[in-house]
Formats: structure tokens, C-alpha cells, sequence
């Protein structure tokens, strides 16, 4: 490991995988935004955009399924904690260059540890849903740019992504 390089708080003195202690942490109010894209042919953009695609209201049924993921992600993701959210908030709408949409989530707890991995699989759960509900007008539609935008809360604080030039 490189000398900057931060511990895993995932191994053991032994190097093995455990499950971080989060019982002697303060409880703080956190909260984790991420995002994420999926492409698609512009014919296929503006069905949902004029809810017309043939499986309805893909941007509906996309948020209640980032929702649902944020709200699982224990269970899908091995060493994560089971948390109480305290809300899970889900923005979609175009890309800034028109050519798909843009998926947002925002997730929100009070606790020992922090939601960044709810706000990501939010945003992975609606993304794939949007991909299930629109795939067989445009099989070729790429999901990508999943990343965390920022975090508060908790002993490393505040963290804001840069902004991209």
C-alpha cells in the first residue's frame, strides 16, 4: 500500500474481511449525493420525455425503484450496515448535451455511518430500471458516469467533488 495511501477499515489486524464496528460512533446527521447517466437514441429520449414510451411512466417507475434500492442496499452490497434513512430524494431529467438522462439521488439518515453507498445504488437501481423499461426501443443505450457528488456528516466531514473544467 502506498505510504498516502488511507488503511482499510474493512480487514482485521490479520488482513481479513470484517464488518466495521460503527456502535461507539457519534450519531450525526449525514447525507450522500450521487448521480449517474444513460444514453440513448435521440428517438427514444423523446418518448419518455413526451411519456410516450410504450411501457408507460419509465421516469416514475425509475424513481420508486432508486428508492427501493437505497432502501436495500445492505442486501446487495456485502459489508454495508443496515441504516435508517431518514429520506431518499431522486431527480431525473436530460443530459446537459440532450443525448439521454441524468439521474440524480440524494439519500439521508441520522447515524453511526454514512449513506454514499445508498445514494450509489440508488442511482445504479433507477439507472438499469430506466434500461429494463426502455430496452427494446434502443438496446444499445450505455449507462455511465456513476460517482458520488458530495457528503456531510461523520468524522471526515464535508466532501464536495471538483468541479470538472
Amino acid at each position: 500500500m502506498a505510504p498516502d495511501t488511507p488503511a482499510l477499515s474493512h480487514l482485521n489486524g490479520r488482513g481479513e474481511v470484517h464488518m466495521v464496528e460503527v456502535g461507539d460512533r457519534p450519531l450525526t446527521r449525514r447525507e450522500a449525493r450521487a448521480e449517474g447517466t444513460i444514453r440513448m437514441a435521440p428517438e427514444v429520449l423523446a418518448l419518455v420525455l413526451e411519456g410516450k414510451a410504450p411501457k408507460g411512466d419509465v421516469l416514475a417507475v425509475a424513481r420508486v425503484a432508486a428508492i427501493q434500492g437505497a432502501k436495500r442496499t445492505s442486501e446487495l452490497i456485502p459489508l454495508c450496515h443496515p441504516i435508517a434513512l431518514s429520506g431518499v430524494e431522486v431527480e431525473i431529467g436530460p443530459t446537459a448535451d440532450g443525448a439521454g438522462l441524468r439521474l440524480e439521488a440524494c439519500a439521508r439518515t441520522t447515524g453511526s455511518t454514512g449513506v454514499e453507498m445508498e445514494a450509489l445504488t440508488a442511482v445504479q437501481v433507477g439507472l438499469l430500471t430506466l434500461y429494463d423499461m426502455l430496452k427494446s426501443a434502443d438496446p444499445a443505450m450505455t449507462i455511465e458516469a456513476v460517482r458520488l457528488l458530495s457528503k456531510s456528516g461523520g468524522r471526515h466531514g464535508t466532501w464536495q467533488r471538483a468541479a470538472e473544467a
